[in-house]
Parts: C-alpha cells; sequence; structure tokens
C-alpha cells in the first residue's frame, strides 16, 4: 500500500503573528517557520504503518516555495521514504492544492492519502475533504484513531457529541485531528538519512493545474485588544451586570 502525506510550511504555532504595515496578509520575514502541527500527525502516521508492515512505501509532498525543501527533509527524518516538491512561489489556495494532489496521486497510484485536517495559517480545512470528492473515494476526516482490516479502514472521527466511527473502503482520504498519535523527534542519526533521500521537483505546470486565484483578500487586520473586566461585589450584582450590561 501505496500512502501520501502533503505538509505545508507555516508560521510556527510559537510565534505570534503580526499583520503588514499595508494589511495585505502576515508578515512572514525573518520569522520561524516550520511543519504545519496537523501535518506532522499524518506523518507520524504514516510511520507507524510502514512500521506495522501495513505500508510499503511512503512519501510525503510539500507545494510551496524553494525553503518548503526543508519541511520534506523534516518528514523523510521522521521516517518517510522519499519526498515530492511542487514548487511555487504562489500562495495557492485550497482548489489549487487539491487539483494537484488528484494529478500526484493518480500518478503514483496511491492506495492512501493521510493529510492534517487543516492548515494553522489559512484554518480553511477543506483540502482533504475537496481531494476525496476529485478522486470518488471515500473520506475519514478529523480521525481520532485508524484500524485496517482486509481492504477497508475503520475510522473514528471526533465530531461535536464525541466519537463516530466510520468504515471506508480502500483507496481513501483520511485527514488527522490532535489525538490520532503524538509525533516523535527526528533522531540526530535519522537527520542525517535524510540528506541522502530523494526529492523529486515537480511545478503545478508539470500537472497541468490552473492555480490561479478564487478568492481575492481584501484586508487582514489584528483582532481588537481585550478589554478589561469587571469586578461585582456579589452575585446578585453579577446577574444584574449580565443582565443590563452582557458583561463576560
Amino acid at each position: 500500500m501505496k500512502v501520501l502525506i502533503p505538509v505545508k510550511r507555516v508560521l510556527d504555532y510559537n510565534v505570534k503573528a503580526r499583520v503588514k504595515a499595508d494589511q495585505s496578509g502576515v508578515d512572514l520575514a525573518n520569522v520561524k517557520m516550520s511543519m504545519n502541527p496537523f501535518d506532522e500527525i499524518s506523518v507520524e502516521q504514516a510511520v507507524r504503518l510502514q512500521e506495522a508492515g501495513t505500508a510499503t512505501e511512503t512519501i510525503v509532498v510539500s507545494i510551496g516555495p524553494a525553503k518548503a525543501q526543508e519541511t520534506i527533509r523534516t518528514a523523510l527524518a521522521m521516517g518517510m521514504d522519499r519526498g515530492i516538491h511542487v514548487q511555487t512561489d504562489d500562495d495557492l489556495e485550497p482548489l489549487a492544492v487539491a487539483k494537484i494532489l488528484k494529478a500526484l496521486v493518480e500518478s503514483e497510484a496511491i492506495d492512501l492519502v493521510i493529510a492534517g485536517k487543516q492548515a494553522i495559517d489559512g484554518d480553511n480545512g477543506a483540502t482533504g475533504s475537496m481531494l476525496a470528492a476529485m478522486l470518488g473515494w471515500p473520506q475519514g476526516t478529523f480521525a481520532n484513531s485508524m484500524e485496517f482490516g482486509g481492504d477497508s479502514l475503520t475510522v473514528k472521527r471526533e465530531v461535536d457529541g464525541g466519537l463516530q466511527t466510520v468504515k471506508l473502503s480502500l483507496p481513501a482520504v483520511v485527514t488527522t485531528d490532535l489525538r490520532l498519535n503524538e509525533p516523535r523527534y527526528a533522531s540526530l542519526p535519522n537527520i542525517m538519512k535524510a540528506k541522502k533521500k530523494p526529492i523529486d521537483a515537480k511545478t503545478p505546470a508539470d500537472f497541468g493545474v490552473d492555480t490561479a486565484p478564487r478568492i481575492t483578500t481584501v484586508k487582514v487586520t489584528e483582532p481588537e485588544a481585550r478589554s478589561a473586566g469587571v469586578k461585582v461585589e456579589d452575585v446578585p450584582a453579577l446577574v444584574a451586570a449580565l443582565k443590563t450590561e452582557g458583561v463576560i
């Protein structure tokens, strides 16, 4: 079984985002970038499948600028077999990403795609579902656990009311949630080995994909600063404040 893992290079989750002075977007100059946290979970799951003998080959792909190769190398150091870098300096929308991934799935004869449920920069949470729809494959989103049985896959999904269990026939698309696993740290020997693993270079044009944006960002602004809290003397005063002023 061949497994494809899409990963994205994003602003590190520990870094406070700053808006550009012209309000055209988030300032990414001279800030720490890293792999999207949900994608780390996807990589870990693929490596575990390979260690269990379920996956025969694991492929990581990143669509982005030249520095996205660093993100691919991180995934290779965690245990992925090989990488594909689709280089573009454009900030692609989920639809364009899904189209490129569809072309890769077909050219690489992929049996399972495991993607993060969302990227922490755009927060769209749309790419995995779009890809499944384009391929006509079943999908298990927000996966809390995965269990294989023959040519099927059982996924427990995190939903508002708890967990929902779905059974998917392979090939399929799965998107990962936080509690699926805990990603490993890459060891120094594996980091050295990752430098020798192959990364194929591609561009969106190689797949004949139209990446023209469908959405225009009008303005990006920082959220309003939180106002100071209000202290009340007792419970009746609290209830009155809630009724009349909407405090808290």
